[in-house]
Formats: C-alpha cells, structure tokens, sequence
C-alpha cells in the first residue's frame, strides 16, 4: 500500500522556523522525484519545492526561494522541508508528492504526480 505520511506542521510565529517530514511506504523511494504542494486558505494549489532522485538537484518557486530547503534521506524514506522566516502568507495545508520520473515535477496539479500525501497545516500567525 503506497503512503505517504506528512507531519511537523503546526502554528508558528511569523518569522519562525517549521520543518516538516514526509514518510514514504509502499513504492521504491529513491526511484522518485519528489515536491512539496501547497494550498492556502480559498486558493489552489502552489507547487512550492522539487528534489531529484538522489538529492542532488533542488528548485523552488519564487515565493520561497532562499527561505525553504527540500532534502531527502532514501535510506530512511524521507522528505522534508525546512522552512524559515515564515509570514502569514506561508499558511498553508503542505503535502508531499512523488512521480516515478527522471526530472523534477514542478507542477500544481495532482495528475502530475503518482502518489499524493494527505497533507500537514502550516499556520503562520502571531
């Protein structure tokens, strides 16, 4: 049964820190490109981060580049992202999501990937 399991989300002053964690199961991990999806309150869905199979090569969007790092750990199954200097417009429900490619997805759109997490809340507010 393929899984993927968000957590570390949470509410977080504006300016703070947050990592969250993505726990793969049920498909070859290191065979998958991996991002992280997010949607805001009333808005569709921002593709946020993309990591390539074996961590090497990373991309984000514009919104959050230089505040948000994506890694990955294929010996434990693990994605995650850092998340720093945080403002409300970060508030978001965060997934994680994967597609068995050969070059990152930077795509909001859930057809594009081929497993979908359930999602973390981010809240950022003072």
């Amino acid at each position: 049964q393929v899984q993927l399991v968000e957590s570390g989300g949470g509410l977080v002053q504006p300016g703070g820190p947050l990592r969250l964690s993505c726990a793969a199961s049920g498909f070859t991990f290191s065979s998958s490109v991996m991002s992280w999806v997010r949607q805001a309150p009333g808005k569709g869905l921002e593709w946020v981060s993309g990591i390539s199979r074996r961590g090497l090569s990373t991309t984000y969007a514009d919104s959050v580049k230089g505040r948000f790092t994506v890694s990955r750990d294929n010996a434990k199954n693990m994605l995650y992202l850092q998340m720093n200097s945080l403002t409300p417009e970060d508030t978001a429900v965060y997934y994680c999501a994967g597609a068995n490619r050969g070059v990152i997805v930077t795509s909001s759109n859930k057809n594009d990937y081929d497993y979908w997490g359930q999602g973390t809340q981010v809240t950022v507010s003072s």
